[in-house]
């Protein structure tokens, strides 16, 4: 038994050694240029992935999330901060973006992935190493309202998104939904036909 406990605490402390070897030798490539080895990107992703879901347990999006007030507040949010690393329809990304690695991931199906809490969640806090920012200093609706512009789309065409800066444009691109209730927005080119993606 004692030779067992001994024999497990050498290979810990052969382990940490070898760690800190690592580490310190400066082995790892760190260069933007060089992709990262197969299992470090699989555990960064899982690592992000898990913790997301751990930390935006339990948060419940407003009733209206799928509305389209929320959709064209969410639109000025995304266009003036997310379209440039992100990309939008029928607007690619820009040069800095394209070389960012990892490179900033095309949003289109980012539902897929995480629900609108966890969504919410990612542009409250960020994540670290990624080059996404915390929004942290903008209100919850302004966020849940992007939240609402990403559920919309993975089904927005090019003239859906332009109708929607269009709309921005004319309501003042203030960063808020202000003037946007009473609105006709079935009279919108696109609105009236956009799939609400909470309906089956």
């Amino acid at each position: 038994m004692r030779t067992a406990i001994v024999t497990l605490l050498a290979a810990l402390l052969l382990a940490l050694a070898g760690t800190f070897t690592f580490i310190y030798a400066g082995i790892y490539n760190v260069a933007a240029t060089q992709p990262h080895w197969p299992i470090t990107f699989w555990a960064m992703e899982t690592v992000r992935q898990q913790s997301v879901k751990r930390h935006a347990s339990g948060m419940t999006p407003p009733p209206d999330l799928a509305s389209d007030s929320r959709v064209l507040a969410g639109t000025e949010h995304y266009a003036a901060h997310c379209a440039l690393c992100h990309g939008a329809p029928g607007v690619p990304r820009t040069d800095l973006a394209q070389r960012l690695y990892p490179l900033p991931a095309d949003l289109t199906h980012v539902t897929n992935r995480y629900t609108p809490g966890e969504l919410f969640w990612v542009l409250k806090n960020g994540i670290k190493m990624s080059g996404m920012p915390s929004w942290m200093d903008h209100s919850d609706d302004e966020l849940w309202a992007t939240v609402a512009f990403l559920e919309r789309l993975p089904n927005m065409k090019e003239a859906d998104y332009a109708t929607l800066m269009m709309a921005r444009i004319t309501n003042g691109g203030d960063h808020q939904s202000h003037g946007m209730q009473g609105m006709d927005h079935s009279s919108m080119p696109g609105m009236q036909h956009a799939p609400d993606p909470h309906q089956h």
